[in-house]
């Protein structure tokens, strides 16, 4: 009896052995043919398609206002600044916030996007206080819903007249 107990056991064991093991080679094979499917997906779209706003004050600080790389879009921050360089809206941080906003759409719009297609926006202040009096005002750029992010006090920004910057990163639906 015990033989009969101890064989039954053993060939339950070995059933599901089995049956896990066939799991995993179909999870592997499927994992492959993802894969395979992305990288070729991706090796299409692979070349950066790099986007300067303000060219020359961009390429004098070293930077790009943005970076397309296949769906995927990272915009740097914006500040409050003409095209020359100068801060604008000093003082006044509600103006500035606008005015990075008005800035980032015509980025998203430059790779036929818009504030609906952000899913990641980190905003850098010096005076966190005085954004939250006015974040409201997001409500007004994001009509559908609200990207993941960050909203960080900082001690200072690139210009003492910066109060605030905004980065975004998209994913541009096909």
């Amino acid at each position: 009896m015990k033989a009969a107990k101890f064989l039954i056991a053993m060939i339950i064991t070995l059933a599901i052995i089995s049956s896990i093991s066939s799991c995993n080679e179909k999870t592997k094979a499927e994992t492959t043919v993802e894969k395979t499917e992305l990288a070729k997906t991706t090796d299409e779209n692979e070349t950066p398609d790099y986007f300067l706003l303000r060219p020359e004050i961009e390429k004098a600080y070293g930077y790009s206002h943005a970076v397309k790389i296949g769906n995927e879009i990272k915009i740097s921050g914006a500040v409050s600044m003409d095209d020359e360089g100068n801060p604008t809206a000093v003082d006044d941080f509600e103006q500035q916030m606008k005015n990075c906003y008005a800035d980032l759409e015509k980025i998203l719009a430059h790779y036929g996007c818009t504030f609906d297609d952000v899913v990641v926006e980190n905003i850098f202040t010096t005076n966190m206080p005085k954004f939250l009096e006015v974040a409201a005002y997001r409500a007004e750029i994001y009509k559908n819903h609200f990207p993941t992010g960050s909203w960080l006090g900082v001690k200072e920004l690139a210009v003492p007249e910066f109060l605030i910057e905004i980065e975004l990163e998209v994913h541009k639906t096909k």
